[in-house]
C-alpha cells in the first residue's frame, strides 16, 4: 500500500512533471508486471520517491530517466518477489503448481514480452511503449546504448519465432 505524503504544499514544478509522466509510467510498469493495479501502484510509489528528493531530481539532466529508471526496477523488485511467493506456496502445498492469474486484458502479446529475458522485456518496454531513443533507454537502463541495441535485437528476435508459431498454428 503507498505510503502517504508529508503534509507540505505540492511544488507547481513537480506537480507537472507528475502529471505529464504519471501516465507514461504506468504503462510502463504495466507493460513489464501484467497487472494494472500493481502497475499503478508502482508508479505512484516511484512518484513519491521523487517527491521526497524532488529538491535534488528536479536538478538531474534527466528526471524522466531517473523515475523510468525507478519504475523498471520496482516492476523487477514485484515480479521476483512473484516468483518467491509462487515458489513457497508451491512448497507449502506440496509441490501443487499455483501460478497467479493476469488480468484477462493483457495481451498476448505483452506476456511474451514479459517472458523474455528482464533486460531485453525492459529495452523492449521502453523503446515501444515511451518511443525511447537508444541513448534514452541507455539512461534509463545504466549502460551503453549498444548493450541497449543487443537488448532490443535479441529480444526482437525471440518474439519473431513465437509470432511465428502462431502464425503457423493459426
Amino acid at each position: 500500500m503507498p505510503r502517504p505524503l508529508p503534509l507540505i504544499a505540492v511544488t507547481e514544478d513537480f506537480e507537472a512533471f507528475y502529471k505529464r509522466q504519471y501516465p507514461r509510467a504506468v504503462g510502463v510498469a504495466y507493460a513489464l508486471t501484467g497487472r494494472r493495479h500493481v502497475a499503478e501502484e508502482i508508479a505512484q510509489d516511484a512518484f513519491i520517491a521523487g517527491y521526497r528528493r524532488w529538491e535534488r531530481v528536479s536538478r538531474y539532466d534527466k528526471p524522466d530517466a531517473w523515475l523510468r529508471r525507478v519504475v523498471v526496477n520496482r516492476s523487477t523488485s514485484v515480479l521476483r518477489r512473484g516468483v518467491t511467493e509462487v515458489k513457497a506456496i508451491r512448497r507449502l502445498r506440496g509441490g501443487v503448481d499455483h501460478i497467479p492469474e493476469l488480468e484477462p486484458d493483457a495481451s498476448d502479446v505483452w506476456n511474451e514480452v514479459r517472458a523474455l529475458p528482464r533486460r531485453q522485456a525492459q529495452a523492449i518496454a521502453l523503446f515501444y511503449l515511451e518511443d525511447l531513443s537508444l541513448d534514452q533507454i541507455a539512461d534509463v537502463l545504466e549502460c551503453s546504448p549498444g548493450t541497449v541495441k543487443t537488448h532490443l535485437r535479441r529480444g526482437r528476435v525471440r518474439l519473431g519465432r513465437k509470432l511465428q508459431t502462431w502464425k503457423e498454428e493459426a
